[in-house]
């Protein structure tokens, strides 16, 4: 399709199902959801079918759809914004919802990065011979049809289709109605690029309603129709998720990253690290939210790190050591169970590794954790034992992304221990069954 597409044409092709209106009988939407269920399964078993080259062909049409209609797309997000600002929406919430040009073209980027990793579908994870002589084989196969529910962030509309897309996957997106605006234009794009590539727009459904009903008939598994539904979003939402799912989950609660200064910090890495690991985006799962410091280098060091962060805007809250070294305020004991997602970071200082280990295992999430030293044994002990979904060594933990990770993105970070942990990219997205070749046996 080309750029010129009017958004008219554009309006058809993203909501040609559109959702019973809010207000309809919630009989009207369970309805329209298994149908369009139905036909995203119909779609995933064709495209698991495909060669890799289909595959492929399908997310580069769908990059090059995002960049024509950019247009579209930002006039879209601009009217998400208005709205989400008339509502007094927070400061981190509105920097999740807005696509500005450069976003934009890094999603489209993103697209085009998922089009070109290899494909995790029918490759061969493992083989072997028993000694009742069948030629075993382990090959990964999609997971089928993936429901993915989140929030304000409408550039998980592109990163979840595309991920699924690779996985050979159909994608069942349920989106925040602050960027539903954004969401709708998004994949009304993406399902120009599939009819581009001659696929099936049903690869993608959108779940067209502001509705909370719909969560729940989703959470239900749609009378067996959804394998695995993925939450994105805040605590309440994936606390609601991982309660109420009849299905598998693959997700994480909150974020609650913390960053270790040990007494070997470089201090010139340690006040950048720290720096960029709170303040480079700070609505970010992967965001610090607690510095430990080591109390052998926080009377030299802390004041250099606090005076870069305060000069930020950033708020500091610290227990009586941090305190006792640069002035700022007191933490409280729910301060170290808070993902703030915000320009607040508490501080505490500790008496060594162990310290800083034993405070993330009681108040960590699972999910990103990092070390600054020049200690290699130290580094090392950290990465060893602390028990986090990433654990990094002289690195910001706003790394904690699937595009940094080489994945061409992700639908999130993985905390639980089951099928899934860390970035969760296409290979992620997949399974696996076995294939066993014989020679007439038979078992005695």
């Amino acid at each position: 399709m080309s750029k010129d597409t009017p958004a008219s044409t554009l309006d058809v092709i993203g909501n040609h199902a559109s959702a019973p209106a809010e207000g309809e009988r919630t009989a009207d939407l369970h309805v329209h959801l298994l149908a369009q269920a139905k036909a995203a399964r119909l779609a995933s078993t064709a495209l698991a079918q495909a060669d890799a080259e289909t595959r492929t062909r399908g997310l580069a049409a769908m990059a090059k759809a995002l960049a024509a209609h950019a247009e579209l797309i930002l006039a879209a997000n601009a009217r998400d914004m208005a709205q989400a600002q008339t509502k007094g929406i927070s400061a981190a919430m509105l920097d999740r919802l807005e696509l500005t040009p450069k976003r934009l073209q890094g999603l489209v980027e993103a697209v085009q990065q998922v089009a070109d990793l290899p494909d995790p579908v029918g490759v061969e994870l493992a083989r072997w011979t028993p000694p009742n002589g069948l030629d075993i084989s382990r090959i990964s196969q999609p997971l089928g049809l993936i429901a993915i529910i989140y929030e304000s962030r409408p550039n998980v509309t592109a990163d979840a289709a595309a991920l699924c897309l690779r996985a050979g996957n159909a994608a069942f997106l349920r989106g925040g109605s602050e960027s539903l605006h954004s969401s709708r234009a998004i994949i009304a794009a993406i399902k120009a690029g599939l009819l581009e590539a001659g696929l099936s727009p049903n690869l993608v459904q959108f779940v067209d309603t502001p509705d909370r009903a719909a969560v729940g008939y989703i959470l239900g598994g749609l009378e067996g129709l959804i394998d695995v539904v993925v939450p994105r979003g805040g605590k309440s939402l994936v606390a609601r998720v991982q309660e109420e799912a009849r299905v598998p989950v693959i997700g994480h609660l909150e974020g609650l990253c913390h960053t270790y200064v040990h007494a070997a910090a470089d201090p010139e890495k340690a006040v950048n690290i720290v720096f960029n690991a709170k303040m480079r985006r700070t609505g970010v799962c992967g965001a610090t939210e607690t510095l430990l410091i080591d109390k052998a280098c926080a009377p030299h060091l802390l004041p250099l790190i606090a005076a870069k962060l305060q000069a930020a805007g950033c708020v500091l809250r610290g227990d009586d050591g941090a305190r006792g070294i640069v002035p700022m305020q007191v933490a409280e004991t729910a301060d170290w169970h808070t993902e703030y997602l915000d320009a607040i970071l508490s501080v505490r200082v500790v008496s060594g590794l162990d310290q800083a280990l034993e405070h993330i295992a009681l108040y960590g999430t699972g999910h990103t954790e990092a070390i600054i030293t020049e200690d290699i044994a130290a580094a090392e002990s950290f990465l060893a034992r602390v028990d986090s979904a990433i654990s990094l060594h002289n690195a910001s933990t706003q790394y904690a992304d699937g595009g940094e990770f080489g994945f061409g993105g992700e639908i999130g970070i993985a905390t639980g221990r089951i099928h899934a942990r860390g970035p969760v990219g296409a290979a992620q997205l997949t399974t696996f069954r076995y294939v066993v070749r014989g020679q007439g046996q038979i078992r005695p």
